[in-house]
């Protein structure tokens, strides 16, 4: 179906009932965070549970960590039940938002009169997860059927880790029983003609060093104390992070996912001005690249920690193990159905690491393949940041670009 709406002196062609629209609005308007990380409320789930009614689909909502952080989801069986299924993965949750630094009130879902919505969450992740409903929405009305069974799952506290969404969810016999054999998830936008695609991520390590030494009064010029130990790990670990960066600038093919990227992002110790305190910690958050040998690196901190001068604790607040990139080749038949589909929309792909951390590890680190992708094109990169948008062609383009995948996919 076809057809031409207006929105103030904004005009745009819908590839699909109007509807899809409409319905994004609704549900981009569901969380209000404000400071913190939202915890997914009911109408979340009720407002899922009332789309699958609306399209005759069975929804099923399950709790891996506990009550406040529900699992959708949402299931079209397939013609061969024993054939693997694809699913399409979202998350309900989005990160926080300073409402003074937003043009447009950051959960009203407006849209100006350029078509543009602004919404946190507009781009990560609520309107992908919309955009799978519209495009199942569209291929229903068309009476198409598929061989494998399509699952949307809609997951929480992706934004804080998965720790209480897709990790503890991958590990139940609800996720078992739903036999993936591939997973679509996000990706991010792309503010040229071409569509970025991740098949593989950098590992997360969040490092504390526990800095123990020498205490005493701030007149003195004690040995091995906590301050000089920490410049010496903190000088250390900063060079390293100058020579990701000269890496990056200095060879234009590499993206920011193809290097180990350091960043301090704490440092705490001392209670009065004078005293030298027994104690001080410093804490970085590093993103390993894929050609980073983890023990390797891990004896590298130890090392360190000997050199600053001992009596160093490293502990890991997270701790990732290197997963396998899904491959992107003949040997992959459902890259073979995703990569015809959008040949045949003379879409340009461009294939990369994503430099953050998605609910997509979970999943690749049982052995099914999955890929991040967003159909963003031609739109600034804005996920958490103020006045995240999505331009409402931009939009529905996406969710006619879902349906050829998906029946690509399905069909595989």
């Amino acid at each position: 179906m076809h057809y031409t709406r207006c929105m103030g002196d904004f005009k745009f062609d819908i590839w699909v009932p109007e509807s899809s629209v409409t319905h994004s609005l609704d549900y981009l308007s569901k969380e209000k965070s404000k400071l913190l990380p939202t915890v997914v409320d009911g109408s979340c789930v009720e407002f899922l549970t009332r789309q699958a009614d609306m399209l005759d689909l069975p929804a099923k909502v399950y709790y891996p960590a506990n009550k406040e952080n529900p699992v959708v989801v949402i299931s079209w069986y397939g013609t061969d039940q024993a054939a693997k299924s694809i699913l399409l993965n979202s998350h309900m949750d989005v990160v926080p938002v300073y409402p003074e630094n937003w043009t447009h009130p950051p959960f009203a879902a407006e849209m100006d009169n350029q078509g543009r919505i602004y919404a946190r969450g507009s781009q990560d992740m609520k309107s992908v997860g919309m955009q799978y409903l519209a495009a199942l929405r569209a291929l229903r009305k068309q009476g198409l059927h598929f061989k494998r069974t399509i699952h949307l799952t809609f997951v929480p506290d992706e934004e804080m880790g998965g720790r209480l969404g897709m990790k503890p969810f991958v590990e139940t016999g609800a996720f078992k029983s739903l036999n993936i054999g591939f997973a679509l998830d996000e990706g991010l936008a792309s503010p040229n003609e071409e569509f970025a695609l991740y098949n593989s991520e950098r590992s997360v390590w969040r490092v504390y060093f526990q800095i123990s030494g020498n205490a005493g009064h701030g007149s003195l010029l004690l040995p091995k104390t906590p301050g000089e130990k920490l410049f010496y790990i903190l000088d250390k670990m900063m060079t390293y992070r100058t020579e990701q960066v000269k890496r990056l600038e200095s060879d234009g093919k590499l993206k920011i996912g193809d290097v180990t990227t350091i960043n301090l992002t704490k440092i705490s110790g001392g209670v009065q001005s004078n005293v030298i305190p027994p104690k001080m910690t410093l804490c970085f958050d590093i993103r390993l690249a894929l050609d980073v040998d983890h023990k390797q690196f891990e004896c590298k901190l130890e090392k360190l920690c000997e050199e600053a001068g001992g009596d160093i604790k490293v502990e890991y607040e997270q701790k990732q193990p290197r997963i396998e990139p899904t491959a992107t080749n003949d040997t992959n038949p459902y890259w073979v159905a995703f990569k015809k589909a959008t040949d045949e929309m003379n879409l340009k792909i461009v294939s990369q690491v994503f430099p953050g951390g998605t609910d997509s590890r979970y999943i690749r680190a049982l052995g099914i393949p999955a890929i991040g992708f967003s159909p963003m094109n031609n739109t600034p990169v804005l996920l958490h940041d103020h006045d995240e948008f999505i331009a409402a062609d931009v939009y529905l383009k996406g969710i006619q670009i879902y349906q050829n995948i998906i029946k690509s996919l399905a069909n595989s």
